[in-house]
This record gives C-alpha cells, sequence and structure tokens, in this order.
C-alpha cells in the first residue's frame, strides 16, 4: 500500500514557545507581573460623567420657543413624500416658531443622492433654514446629529431613522419629531407645550 497523502493544510502558523516556558534559559525567561498591594488609605479616583445642568428630572430647561430643529436627510424626503410643507408643519405640531437647522454633513449627504433629489435639495437651501457649519472630519450625518445633541440639549431632533431613534433616545432631554399619520408628532416633550400624543 502506498503513503496516504494529507492535504497541506493553509494558514497553519508555527506554534512558538511561550516566553515563561522552563525550557528557555532563565535570563532570557519573561518575568511573571508583580502585583501591587492597594494601599487602603489611598483616596480613590473615578471619573463620573457631569450632568447638563439644563435636567431638570426629566425635563429640559434649555427647549423653549423659538425651536431648533435638527433636520435629517430622511425626514425632508419623507415630508416631500407626504406633501407636507416642513416649516408650516413644525409649527402646526409645536404651537410656536420653529427655526429648522440643518448641518453641513446634512446638506453633503443630500447632495450626494444626486438628481433624483433635488426637490430636497431646493427645500434645504430655503432662506428660513439655519445653516449649521461642521468643524469634524467625514461627512456621515447620524454621528454628526449625535455628537451636536450631546454637547448642545437645546435642539430637537428631526427624523424617521430608526437606527437614529434608538440612538437618540439613549440621550437624555433630547425630544424626537417624527411623521405620523399625515402629519409630524413629537415625542419625549412635556405635555405642556408640545402635539398632543394620540
Amino acid at each position: 500500500m502506498g503513503k496516504q497523502k494529507k492535504a497541506r493544510k493553509y494558514a497553519v502558523m508555527k506554534r512558538m514557545i511561550s516566553l515563561r516556558d522552563q525550557r528557555i534559559n532563565e535570563k532570557e525567561r519573561a518575568k511573571a507581573p508583580v502585583k501591587k498591594k492597594e494601599d487602603p488609605s489611598a483616596i480613590k479616583e473615578r471619573e463620573v460623567p457631569q450632568h447638563p445642568s439644563c435636567l431638570f428630572f426629566q425635563y429640559n430647561t434649555q427647549l423653549g420657543p423659538p425651536y431648533h430643529i435638527l433636520v435629517d436627510t430622511n425626514f425632508i424626503n419623507f415630508s416631500i413624500k407626504a406633501k407636507l410643507d416642513l416649516v408650516q408643519s413644525m409649527m402646526d405640531c409645536l404651537y410656536a416658531k420653529c427655526i429648522p437647522c440643518i448641518t453641513d454633513c446634512v446638506m453633503g449627504e443630500i447632495e450626494k443622492l444626486g438628481q433624483k433629489y433635488r426637490v430636497a435639495l431646493r427645500i434645504a437651501k430655503d432662506p428660513r433654514f439655519e445653516r449649521l457649519p461642521c468643524m469634524h472630519k467625514g461627512t456621515y450625518a447620524d454621528d454628526c446629529l449625535v455628537q451636536r445633541v450631546t454637547q448642545h440639549k437645546c435642539y430637537i431632533v428631526a427624523t424617521v431613522d430608526k437606527e437614529l431613534k434608538r440612538r437618540i433616545r439613549k440621550i437624555p432631554g433630547v425630544p424626537i419629531m417624527y411623521i405620523s399619520r399625515h402629519r409630524y408628532n413629537i415625542e419625549r416633550m412635556p405635555d405642556d407645550y408640545g402635539a398632543p400624543r394620540f
């Protein structure tokens, strides 16, 4: 009988000897890490994130008319599909003056979408919209909005994106505006000002 041919195994690494192995000379052998004994009298330090002073229980005291609303790309597209005028519908929802804000990242995202979304681009360039400059690298709008809202709690975020909504719900004191039943609605806003919930 002939020798059986063994298939050569690919990407198999040669096993290396551990530096603590007994077969290595004592001089070259790695030393076992020495654990430092904790001093019971030492002051223990820990970092606790500081909560913003604008949050009073679950209410955000920085929110008040005129409302600054950060608009996402898909919110503009869905508003066009639902035939809603952005500024007017926002005012109908919140019963107060609203200033839609659009960041450079969202603007860049709409421009990248091309000719099909030219109506959305024209709406985004409306003079009633406030333009917010972005200083960071990259043009991923979701990260930009989350970062801006974390730093400044004076915005309402208008989005239809489930993933972005999930991320913003983790940040306390930031209401979310969304579209339901061909009108704008708001979640996580005190009842005394804001749209009625249904």
